[in-house]
């Protein structure tokens, strides 16, 4: 295979930048930050989870509300890049205003954090659609699984730093508090995020979309109609969503609140900040190898193996109770989740039509957006009716074992010589 081209490499390092948001805002820091401000005001570890699980769900909701629509108007050429900077911007002033919150105002935070996770998923819709515009059908596992292995080893930059300035802080060897300390790290965040987004917004353009017309949105939404009534021609896109919707929806609680679960068992911030700057580091190698056994075996049978390690995740999480434990949980979680994210994102992009390519990957994110509402709004009515939240994450065994069933009756994708799909 040839090397990178400047359009693949300029797309991929959106990933680098992205996934600074991803590890310290959605995944580690914040999620501390915010239990450790609620705690302060009296609210108890368990319904600080529940109402951060609430919080992911509403922000989820509202996006994937939006994104069929936001990607049926992308389509229409010139505008798909227009889409990508205005949720772009607003993830990084979002973000940025984390840092200005004062840290006794939880309520306050989880509103501005709902801002942040719109205008990072938003931006991640319109990025995910560009990867049709980049590159080909052949190259696309390898493109999208390098991107996700970049993004880990980016990721861990911003993260490392973040963490040093916070143990530093915690053993007084900096004379400045932990949330102090936590307030840089969403700064941090902010600047690697708008620095390293600067190729993608120079160098990735829109190639393929229709042609614009009159009365442009109201015409999308007759368009968005016209593929919901006629989605028994896209059938393979259809029952690969369907799968989607189930096995990611593990995916994306096990990330979004592995900090926050890992808290209540009793293991301390520093050990969950270690583990999760672990995690990235050994995930990144995993991602790119997810794509290049893709090549030899096909993306479809790398993802049955993703699923795989996945119910065994949710399996040992029941009997989780020690930091050993976890940090077993964690190396199993960075074997796949970089692999299951990149060719998944890479087989839905070998099935779409690259003229409508925004309206399907709106939809690819509605079924995402969607399946990590029901993750979280498990864990939060569990955590507060038990208050032991290891039942509902071996519950998201059952989403895992669908996902892979109908995944078995998804047919692979196909390109011909002149680059079209079928299937």
């Amino acid at each position: 295979m040839k090397r990178f081209t400047k359009e693949e490499n300029s797309w991929m390092y959106y990933d680098w930048a992205n996934s600074a948001y991803s590890i310290i805002i959605s995944t580690a820091v914040f999620p501390l930050f915010f239990k450790a401000a609620a705690t302060k005001a009296g609210v108890s570890p368990s319904d600080s989870t529940a109402y951060l699980g609430y919080t992911i769900a509403i922000a989820t909701f509202i996006l994937a509300m939006l994104s069929p629509v936001l990607g049926t108007i992308a389509d229409y050429r010139g505008l798909k890049k227009k889409f990508f900077t205005f949720f772009f911007v607003l993830g990084l002033i979002s973000t940025a205003s984390l840092a200005f919150v004062p840290s006794d105002q939880w309520l306050l935070l989880l509103v501005c954090y709902t801002l942040t996770a719109i205008g990072s998923s938003g931006s991640n819709v319109f990025y995910d659609a560009f990867i049709t515009d980049v590159t080909t059908e052949e190259r696309m596992n390898r493109v999208s699984s390098r991107g996700f292995g970049l993004g880990y080893i980016g990721s861990t930059i911003p993260f490392l730093i973040s963490i040093a300035i916070i143990v530093l802080s915690q053993n007084d060897v900096l004379p400045i508090s932990t949330t102090f300390a936590s307030k840089i790290a969403f700064l941090i965040t902010a600047v690697w995020w708008g620095i390293f987004t600067i190729p993608m917004l120079k160098n990735v353009y829109q190639k393929y979309g229709i042609e614009r017309e009159p009365k442009p949105v109201l015409n999308s939404f007759k368009r968005l109609g016209k593929t919901i009534k006629e989605i028994q021609k896209y059938r393979a896109l259809f029952l690969f969503l369907l799968a989607y919707f189930f096995y990611i929806d593990g995916v994306g609680t096990i990330i979004t609140m592995s900090t926050a679960y890992g808290s209540d068992l009793g293991i301390s911030s520093t050990n969950l900040l270690i583990i999760l700057f672990v995690t990235q580091v050994v995930a990144a190698p995993f991602a790119i190898l997810y794509g290049r056994l893709a090549e030899k075996f096909t993306g479809k049978k790398m993802l049955y193996v993703g699923i795989a390690v996945y119910i065994i995740v949710c399996i040992y999480a029941y009997f989780l109770k020690t930091t050993l434990d976890f940090w077993i949980l964690a190396m199993l979680v960075a074997t796949s989740q970089g692999g299951i994210q990149a060719l998944s994102r890479a087989y839905f992009a070998k099935l779409v039509p690259k003229e409508n390519s925004n309206e399907f990957f709106g939809f690819y994110n509605i079924f995402g957006k969607f399946a990590s509402i029901m993750g979280p709004l498990l864990i939060a009515v569990t955590a507060q009716v038990t208050g032991n939240s290891s039942s509902a994450v071996f519950s998201l065994v059952i989403l895992f074992i669908i996902g892979m069933t109908i995944l078995m009756f998804v047919p692979e994708p196909k390109v011909d010589s002149s680059h079209t799909i079928s299937a």
